[in-house]
């Protein structure tokens, strides 16, 4: 119950003020040091003037003198400064975000992105349709901070994670977590730790990954069911673009300033994920780190989600089964959504080899493969001017493909999670040959909609077969109101639930091609 009951708190900062309407479960939460929620709010110590998260190991001070905050920058702006034992830039992000998708929660993550780093307040507001002072205005009231503040405390979180994480030079780190100047890094790292930069680097540098790969620690909060997560990603895996083996999902990504190679591993007796990178231009990092999270889940709070679909007869047996359950993400939607529109029509299995011919006839080829790692994933702009008919892809799909990489090129679709969820939807649904499931696996999984999902797909309605209820759309819909917000976990844990079948050739949409 405390985990819901924090739910409903931490978004609720009013400037620079504490919490105080669930003063007392902050304070059992932080007692416990539970790291359960970790990220979901910060604790402020009045004698010390230092904040940090609810896991810190130091000792609890008393009730009177403790401040609670809904975010690191609301604890800034108050006067207090990051720990240095417990690293509040390392705790996963508020999973309050996960669920809105309002203005206030698609300015976070562009935030988060950068976006004021390279664009500045106006590009932001630009970004989101707004006036700045409306932005400014409704952050202020969500969160606390206004945009600069929010995007100082990202410039600061991330310069210390790669001083901490990495043997990168000091200047190299200033500009690549977006600071405009050395002196705007030395004194924004002072504001916020106490101390230069530099004293941070008294101890040996980090070991790193070899072969000019860079090493980063991404936390999350437990549990974390990696082996469901890996399967998703190693069936579905294209060839020459992405490869899961030995625990490990390695991909090429493409940037808006760079291009590279990843490769994220689970540990878990740790609470982090791995994620070596290879990169030609560090200027993308804070988007690729939260391109990352995205991908693997990592802001979810499973001890929410597991609350509610736990209370469900059907659910609660896989919920227990597979604890830590993360629905994956992309790390581009577009190359997610033309993913989805071959699944229309093929299976996996299909999909991956039409595909997979599709990233090596378009895509741009690496100098040299890295283990079966050969090319990246083409643009909109090239799949909309090549003949794809050439390439062994025809009809319908060749069509619908080139009508998506259209829109995106001419009419400015986005597909991330800073987008408008529902104006997306509704863009989605209009185009042709696009079928309401398709739209919701690109909602779930580009546009990070916890809620999203397919009544019609033939996935779900295979599961609720096997689990013994009734198919049909309206009993489905029924059942499904009392796992709000979080039915597109349910039907991740329905899917993976279902056991392994022979493809019928007389089904359009195989009963495997979920799971």
């Amino acid at each position: 119950m405390l985990a819901s009951s924090l739910s409903l708190m931490y978004h609720t900062g009013m400037e620079t003020q504490h919490i105080t309407a669930d003063f007392d479960l902050c304070y059992k939460a932080t007692r416990s040091r539970d790291a359960r929620f970790d990220g979901q709010f910060f604790v402020a110590v009045v004698t010390t003037g230092i904040y940090c998260r609810p896991i810190c190991p130091a000792p609890m001070p008393s009730a009177q003198h403790i401040r609670f905050y809904s975010c690191a920058a609301a604890a800034e702006a108050a006067g207090f400064r990051a720990c240095r034992r417990c690293h509040p830039e390392a705790s996963p992000g508020s999973p309050e975000w996960n669920i809105r998708a309002d203005l206030v929660a698609r300015a976070l993550r562009l935030i988060a992105d950068g976006v004021v780093d390279v664009e500045g307040v106006s590009g932001l507001a630009q970004r989101l349709v707004v006036s700045e002072r409306h932005l400014h205005r409704e952050l202020l009231t969500a969160v606390g901070v206004g945009p600069l503040a929010l995007a100082r405390t990202r410039r600061a979180q991330t310069a210390r994670l790669l001083i901490d994480q990495t043997d990168l030079s000091l200047t190299t780190i200033a500009f690549t977590a977006g600071f405009s100047s050395i002196r705007q890094f030395n004194e924004t790292m002072h504001a916020t730790f106490g101390c230069a930069p530099s004293s941070f680097r008294r101890n040996v540098s980090p070991p790193q990954g070899g072969e000019g790969k860079l090493i980063l620690r991404l936390s999350y909060r437990p549990p974390f069911e990696s082996a469901t997560l890996l399967t998703y990603l190693g069936r579905r895996a294209l060839p020459g673009v992405e490869e899961v083996t030995n625990r490990c999902y390695r991909r090429t990504i493409s940037l808006p300033q760079s291009k590279g190679i990843i490769e994220l591993e689970p540990k878990e007796s740790a609470n982090v994920v791995l994620l070596r990178l290879q990169l030609s231009d560090l200027s993308d990092l804070s988007l690729l780190v939260q391109r990352c999270r995205q991908l693997f889940d990592l802001d979810a709070d499973p001890a929410m989600i597991a609350e509610v679909l736990g209370a469900d007869s059907l659910l609660a047996p896989l919920v227990k089964a597979r604890p830590g359950l993360r629905i994956p993400g992309t790390m581009d939607g577009f190359e997610l959504a033309v993913r989805a529109i071959a699944d229309q029509w093929m299976s996996v299995a299909d999909a991956q080899t039409v595909l997979g011919r599709l990233a090596r006839e378009l895509g741009e080829a690496l100098d040299k493969s890295v283990g079966t790692l050969s090319h990246f994933f083409p643009s909109p702009q090239l799949v909309l001017t090549a003949s794809l008919r050439e390439i062994g892809v025809t009809g319908k799909l060749a069509n619908a493909l080139q009508t998506l990489a259209r829109v995106v090129i001419e009419e400015k679709l986005v597909l991330s999670r800073d987008a408008d969820r529902e104006q997306t939807i509704a863009r989605l649904l209009r185009l042709p040959e696009m079928r309401p499931w398709t739209v919701s696996s690109i909602a779930t999984r580009a546009l990070g909609d916890p809620d999203a999902y397919p009544l019609g797909d033939p996935g779900l309605q295979r599961a609720f077969a096997h689990h013994g209820l009734a198919m049909d759309t309206h009993a489905i819909k029924k059942h499904a109101e009392a796992w709000r917000p979080w039915r597109a976990y349910a039907l991740h844990h329905l899917w993976a639930s279902l056991p392994p079948c022979q493809p019928d050739a007389n089904v359009t949409y195989p009963c495997f091609k979920h799971f």
